[in-house]
């Protein structure tokens, strides 16, 4: 089952924005870049047809991402601010004795601020998500170490 990202409004126009250029004009320009390319002769020793290709694929996958991003989003505002963990909220814990402050969600929710992100489908998002200030909770890590995280506050996230 598909993970549902939450995104503001402006971030999923901005995105939206994105996947119609790459999907439109952008791949009509690396599709001209091609052909200008393939037609300098010998596509062994050539370059430019070889770089245009790998941007070719770097925007299709990228178009591949957006179209699920935006598939699965859910679009609003932030939460409330209850202190309750879940998508969209600042999250300050202490994580196995190092206090952090993170976006629970989406990097991109959070593009273009400096903060770290942990999605709700990671360790760390999944023993989280639902709690509230003042809860103890603890997630194992993939080598097995058990990390101990206490929520000390969770405030909606504002870019």
């Amino acid at each position: 089952m598909p993970e549902t990202t939450w995104l503001t409004k402006d971030a999923y126009d901005r995105l939206k924005n994105e996947l119609d250029y790459l999907s439109g004009p952008g791949r009509s320009e690396i599709t001209a870049r091609i052909e200008q390319a393939r037609s300098e002769g010998d596509l062994k020793e050539n370059g430019g047809y070889h770089a245009a290709r790998e941007e070719q694929g770097k925007a299709e996958a990228r178009i591949r991402q957006l179209q699920e991003i935006l598939r699965n989003a859910e679009v609003g505002d932030a939460p409330p601010d209850d202190g309750v963990v879940e998508p969209g909220m600042v999250v300050t814990a202490v994580v196995g004795g190092e206090e952090m402050e993170f976006l629970f969600g989406s990097r991109e929710s959070a593009q273009g601020v400096d903060i770290d992100v942990f999605s709700p489908s990671s360790a760390l998002g999944a023993a989280i998500n639902g709690k509230k200030a003042g809860d103890s909770t603890a997630y194992t890590t993939p080598r097995g170490a058990e990390i101990p995280v206490e929520i000390k506050a969770a405030k909606p996230f504002s870019a």
